[in-house]
Parts: structure tokens; sequence; C-alpha cells
């Protein structure tokens, strides 16, 4: 099966790879179509790793996916061959404990695409379960529905800060994840959400969503400017999606009395956050691992026009030039927010 290898740390190749392609009887056989590059991609690309997560064997990447069924197990209903669909890539163990508690994404035995030693979906087809599989909209474009798996990350993010409609937000980093949490933010009922960067073209893509504030901290002290914009109480909600230490410890001085902090990103420094300062102002603080059961109405929020994401795709690129795609994902050009490849017309 083709498919975009990474056979160790910076080097990619396409060739034919050896997957899994057994058609169990509540699976669903899919031809690709369209796969978005993630941030945890380029972290295997560049550095081997992501974390704990370690590439130790050749793998495949990706997993942010959509495509066509092409073949359904005898158990499958509800999807037949020829529907459009996107994919959840984490699969769980139906029997496990978080399973049964609705928290399948911290399953220890959750296998998720493109995370070691699991092969991603950056290949011909793919064989997956029909429980993690959702069709699309016929408004619903392949590479909005792709967007689908970044943007259940800001959902998650959204439904562990218990929105109030009409709270106020900051998003500290404006990076895909980021815009995905602003977006999210404001369908879950935040009345305005400011969003931070030190890149300004990342801030003007956000700032053309009505209700995003976009804040340059090279320019503005975002303390001061948060104070402003709340009348001197803080923001109801503060996601942090940097991972930056400085934003770290930031977010009690950010947080109104009694709110809420939802961390994120995932620090690679050592950080310092503000614990008494959190203490003394009863701040709740949450964290976001992936998501679970947010998928599906991450799709019915785009399929409805509520969330626009095509705004955010900044290119797609052909299969064959799938390694160009990763090296300029790698690059880190201030105006790309998701780049995506094309595997079919």
């Amino acid at each position: 099966m083709r498919a975009l290898v990474l056979e160790r740390k910076g080097v990619l190749a396409i060739r034919d790879i050896d997957l899994p392609d057994q058609l169990g009887p509540d699976d669903v056989r899919i031809k690709l179509h369209t796969v978005g590059i993630c941030g945890s991609d380029v972290h295997y690309y560049l550095h081997g790793g992501a974390g704990p997560r370690i590439v130790n064997a050749p793998m495949v990447l990706g997993h942010e996916a959509s495509g066509v069924i092409v073949e359904v197990g005898s158990n499958v209903e509800g999807l037949v061959a020829g529907d459009r669909v996107c994919m959840e890539p984490g699969v769980p163990d139906f029997k496990s404990k978080a399973t049964k508690l609705g928290m399948y994404n911290v399953d220890p035995k959750v296998t998720f695409w493109a995370t070691p030693p699991v092969h991603g979906c950056l290949t011909t087809t793919v064989v997956h379960p029909a429980a993690f599989t959702f069709r699309i909209p016929d408004n619903v474009s392949f590479g909005e529905a792709a967007m689908v798996e970044p943007f259940a990350v800001g959902m998650q993010a959204a439904v562990k800060a218990r929105i109030t409609p009409g709270d106020i937000a900051v998003v500290l980093g404006a990076g895909t994840i980021g815009m995905m949490i602003a977006l999210a933010a404001l369908a879950g009922g935040c009345s305005k959400v400011l969003i931070t960067a030190v890149h300004q073209p990342k801030l003007d893509i956000a700032g053309r969503y009505t209700g995003v504030v976009p804040i340059n901290i090279r320019n503005l002290d975002v303390v001061e400017r948060v104070l402003e914009e709340t009348g001197d109480w803080g923001a109801d909600v503060v996601f942090e999606a940097s991972g930056s230490p400085k934003a770290i410890a930031s977010l009690v001085d950010l947080c109104c009395p009694g709110g809420t902090v939802v961390l994120v990103g995932v620090p690679t420094e050592h950080n310092s956050l503000d614990i008494a300062g959190a203490i003394n102002k009863e701040i709740e603080i949450r964290t976001v691992f992936r998501y679970a059961n947010v998928f599906d109405r991450a799709l019915n929020l785009i399929a409805s026009g509520q969330v626009d994401l095509k705004p955010l795709i900044s290119e797609t690129f052909a299969f064959d030039d799938a390694i160009k795609a990763f090296e300029r994902a790698a690059s880190g050009l201030p105006n790309d927010v998701k780049l995506q490849i094309r595997l079919a017309d």
C-alpha cells in the first residue's frame, strides 16, 4: 500500500508498505481523500518523537482525515459504500473503565493514528471502526471534514470550560489549535474571545472572525489589555494553547475571581503556575487531552455554517508533493494555519 512513511527522524519517503488491512464485521474500509498535517506529525518528523511518544520504527503519518467508504463489514448499519466520511482517529478499548465513564480519550489502551507504534492514515485506504466514522453532510467539503479532528480539540476545551452565555474568554496562542478553541468558545456562547500571539499574520487571520479580538503581545501587555476589556475584572475563561512558560505564568493574572483556566498546550520547558494566586481567586483549573464524545457535534457545527473553517486551510498539496508539504509545515511560515494533502480527486 502506497503511503507517506517517516523512516526515521528527518527522513520521509513515499513508498509501498504493508499495513493491517483485514475488514472486521464492525469496520468500514475507506479510500482516503484529504489528510491534514498536525503539529504532532511535524514533531515526529523533526524530532523523532512528541513528548514521551518516540518513533522507533518506520511509521505512516497523518490522523486528520476524510474519504469515501468502499466496503462495509457485515454488522455495520447506517453507513454504506460511497458515503463521504471523516474519521475520529482514536479508538479505545470498549470494555475499559475510561470508556464506560465516557472518558475514552484517556484510556491507556487507546490506539490513535500516527502515534507510535500505530500507523497513521496518509495512505491509499484504511480500515476503521464504523462507530468512529461519520458521514459528511453534502454541504461540507472533504477539506473541511478533515478539519473536524483539530476542531474537536477546540470543542473539548470549550466543553471543559463550562462556558456560560456571555462569557469573555482569552486564548493564549493563535496557532491552529488556538484558533479552533476561539471558534469553539464563540459557538459555545462566549460574547468575545481575545486571542494572543507574536506573529501578526496569524492574528490577522483570527481577527477576520466576528467576536475575536487579536492581541499582539510584542506590542501590548496582555494583562493590561484583558483588564481593559473586562472592566478590571479579568476573563471568565482563560485557555492556554501555547505551552509557553511566560503564558502559563500569566494565567492567574488574566483570570477573574471564580473563573476557569483550561490547559491545552503542552509545555516543553519548565514553567511556573501561580498556584497560591489561583487558590486566592478560587480559580478552577481544567485540562484537555484530545477529546471525547464531541466529534459528531464538531461536524454538526461546521455543517450548520456557525463555524467556518475554510479560511484556515492555507494550501492543499497533491500526494506526490507530500514531502514538500511537510517541509513547508516544518518551516512554520507565519501565514500558514493548516496545510492539507489530497490523495484522491
